[in-house]
């Protein structure tokens, strides 16, 4: 789990609740599944001071962000080949979703302010909502459908842009939304906040259904990420403050912790069920990982 996601002042990203190169873009197409990773494999930028594991896709690409002496970059690692992909102007980037053709979206601060946006074959497009603070980009389907968040100076809400359209998602009940995730079938997973804690919530064919994990504690539960069969993936704080990661597939509840991590935070999920997200060590510090769980 992360600090909330909307929140761009702390460059050195921590485990606490929800929370430059050329272009390089594997060619567009069918998507070829990737052959399945190690149990574990960490990621780390090179030269890098920290790095977080935000999503993967069909062909194992995946995206996310690191942080050197000087700021945030957004990254794609694709093979074994990492490529920043900062938008142009940008003191603050983060990759934070990749679909099965390779589009990329993230968030970006820049100096007109805070969008998302959109990587698309080599060119940058930013997303907006009407009137909004900030917004941050999050999750993008095999359809193009976006979700994330927009601050509207009041609180977060969450979004879906579909075909162009924006379309607000809000919780009902709630003080904050965000929404995560996206699947092919447009089930939307993301994150509230209410009574003083965070849920995780599911938005399936209009209905919301909150989902807390067992012995949720603290700040709460998140959901990150949605396969195609609907195995959810997020986050949750214990009654001792650790953070877990956990899969809520058919059998039910199954904890995902880094070995040897002060906290763990799954925050994607492959169409083959490959988790990918970020952990951090005993000496703080932040490190990509990819899980074969399987």
């Amino acid at each position: 789990m992360k600090t909330p996601i909307k929140s761009k002042t702390t460059i050195v990203p921590i485990l606490v609740l929800f929370a430059l190169g050329g272009i390089g873009i594997s060619p567009m197409g069918a998507p070829m599944l990737a052959a399945p990773p190690p149990a574990l494999r960490t990621i780390d930028v090179p030269g890098a001071l920290g790095t977080d594991v935000w999503d993967i896709n069909a062909r194992g690409e995946v995206v996310g962000a690191y942080f050197d002496a000087v700021a945030t970059h957004a990254f794609l690692l694709s093979g074994n080949t990492f490529t920043t992909v900062d938008p142009p102007g940008a003191v603050f980037a983060r990759a934070l979703g990749i679909n099965a053709q390779g589009d990329i979206v993230g968030d970006v601060v820049d100096g007109t302010g805070s969008h998302g946006y959109l990587l698309q074959n080599g060119t940058f497009t930013n997303i907006d909502v009407l009137g909004a603070v900030e917004t941050f980009a999050v999750g993008i389907n095999s359809q193009g459908d976006v979700v994330g968040g927009f601050d509207d100076g009041i609180t977060v809400h969450g979004f879906l842009l579909h075909q162009g359209s924006f379309s607000s998602i809000d919780v009902p009940g709630a003080s904050s939304t965000d929404a995560r995730s996206i699947n092919a079938q447009g089930d939307i997973v993301g994150e509230y906040s209410a009574g003083g804690m965070f849920h995780g919530f599911l938005l399936h064919n209009g209905t919301f259904t909150t989902i807390d994990a067992p012995g949720a504690s603290g700040l709460g539960t998140a959901l990150n990420g949605i396969g195609p069969q609907g195995d959810l993936l997020g986050g949750y704080q214990d009654s001792g403050g650790t953070f877990h990661g956990f899969l809520l597939g058919k059998s039910g509840f199954t904890t995902i912790d880094v070995p040897g991590a002060l906290g763990t935070s799954p925050l994607g999920i492959s169409p083959s069920g490959v988790i990918a997200g970020s952990y951090m060590d005993a000496g703080g510090n932040d490190h990509g990982f990819v899980m074969n769980v399987q």
